[in-house]
């Protein structure tokens, strides 16, 4: 029934004024990487970095009000918070969803904190769109959250080359129950576990503390198994890329040959690429983000803000958000923008 639908009401975003080029990144390096490679293989021309004030909870606070203000959306509307920011915050173990809550005034809601590195907003909206089935109080939710895990780039760690282009901002998208556009249809996620302990920061944790002899490394993403990463994700990361892909429009009722515009996280221009070739979209089904970085999770909703503002998404659009995570996770979603289909 219509009134089971679940839409998108609208999105916000937040971008620092911050700006690190190729050639920062570079030098940074310390001659590991030419500017020209880091432009044309990694596929960063620039990348947003926070300013002292661009904390991941802030920036998710910023993208919320951005939000609520495209909408005109009451804060006092919305029934639960979804905050899928970075664990990298302001203050450990501080809650951000419920900080989010009382900074935009939403009084009515309640709020929770969930985390799947970069594949979280794209779970986070799948489970809005359950919660709200399944329970008659829930009718307004607000997926939220800011990132700035480029504070934990080694730039001197030949190995994390592919978290160069790790950067800062925030996002905010706001679902409804009963809201008869921008759908959300099908979801698929699948993780490997095989891959939980392969990257993530070494030290600062309760295996390896912070102590005077470590401070200099402490809270830098390391990959702990370089070898077993590459190879692992080599047998399985696009197949199950694709896998996520084909099942989420399986249970949108749709075939994959509808999908119109691809909301992707940043990576290498190579890969970006391919994927495009292999789903048959040319470049303007899609944005690059050669300009933003990748924002973790944050790509998604950037990714279909932009689109929007540019017209590549428009009325009966079929719009696929995928992600991938460390851990390892892998996420597609289904959206049919534009009014939605009479049942």
């Amino acid at each position: 029934m219509e009134h089971d639908n679940i839409g998108i009401v609208g999105t916000g975003i937040y971008i620092p004024d911050g700006r690190m080029t190729a050639a920062e990144i570079a030098e940074k390096t310390g001659g590991i990487w030419a500017e020209e490679a880091i432009i044309n293989k990694l596929g960063i021309i620039e990348k947003t970095i926070p300013n002292k004030e661009d904390g991941p909870q802030d920036m998710g606070m910023k993208a919320a009000r951005h939000a609520l203000e495209r909408t005109g959306v009451n804060p006092l509307e919305i029934d639960l918070i979804l905050c899928m920011g970075e664990e990298w915050k302001e203050y450990p173990l501080t809650t951000s969803g419920i900080y989010i809550q009382e900074k935009i005034g939403a009084k009515n809601a309640w709020s929770i904190d969930v985390q799947q590195r970069c594949c979280t907003t794209v779970a986070a909206m799948k489970m809005a769109k359950d919660m709200m089935i399944a329970d008659d109080t829930i009718n307004m939710v607000l997926v939220v959250g800011g990132y700035r895990n480029s504070d934990l780039v080694d730039y001197g760690d030949r190995s994390m080359s592919m978290m160069y282009n790790l950067s800062a901002g925030g996002g905010a998208i706001i679902m409804k129950k009963g809201h008869n556009a921008n759908v959300l249809l099908g979801t698929h996620i699948m993780t490997d576990g095989s891959l939980a302990r392969d990257v993530g920061v070494e030290i600062g944790g309760t295996t390896h503390p912070i102590t005077l002899e470590n401070i200099d490394d402490a809270f830098k993403l390391r990959i702990f198994d370089e070898k077993h990463m590459k190879n692992r994700l080599n047998e399985v990361s696009m197949k199950n890329w694709i896998t996520c892909m084909d099942k989420a429009f399986e249970k949108s009722g749709m075939v994959k040959e509808e999908l119109g515009y691809l909301a992707v996280l940043h990576f290498k221009y190579s890969m970006h690429k391919y994927l495009l070739d292999l789903l048959g979209l040319t470049d303007e089904q899609s944005i690059y983000l050669n300009h933003y970085g990748h924002m973790g999770q944050v790509d998604q909703i950037l990714s279909l803000h932009l689109a929007l503002e540019e017209g590549k998404v428009k009325e009966g659009t079929v719009v696929a958000m995928i992600a991938a995570g460390i851990g390892y996770a892998w996420a597609a979603n289904v959206i049919r923008w534009g009014k939605a289909k009479k049942h």
